[in-house]
């Protein structure tokens, strides 16, 4: 589904139902994961493994969590002594931003209803 927000934005959400397929791979040569998703519209995106490990780990930061509602990640380039070895030097990290803000900003991204 597209759909059109400020600044004539586009916002794509994907279903099961768009999906053709997801791949994961190691290319030859390389020693990282990637994942490929092939939508039943002909997009083919590819995501590097660290794209995924951060999706993953906010994922799983507001899915587990008894009250976490939202969480936000920025890209931030690390210096070497800021990351471990054989971690991406442009990472997804949290931002400082509340959780209210975020789910207030999404408010007026996707026009979602608050259910109580």
């Amino acid at each position: 589904m597209v759909i059109f927000v400020e600044d004539n934005q586009e916002l794509k959400i994907y279903r099961n139902a768009d999906i053709k397929r997801v791949i994961a791979f190691i290319p030859p040569g390389h020693v990282h994961t990637r994942i490929l998703i092939e939508t039943k519209s002909g997009e083919v995106l590819v995501f590097q493994e660290a794209t995924i490990a951060g999706i993953v780990r906010a994922y799983v930061n507001v899915s587990l969590h008894p009250q976490r509602r939202a969480v936000e990640l920025v890209s931030r380039t690390l210096y070497s002594h800021e990351k471990k070895h054989g971690f991406a030097r442009t990472q997804l990290i949290e931002s400082d931003r509340s959780e209210q803000d975020v789910l207030e900003e999404l408010k007026n991204i996707i026009a979602y209803e608050e259910k109580s």
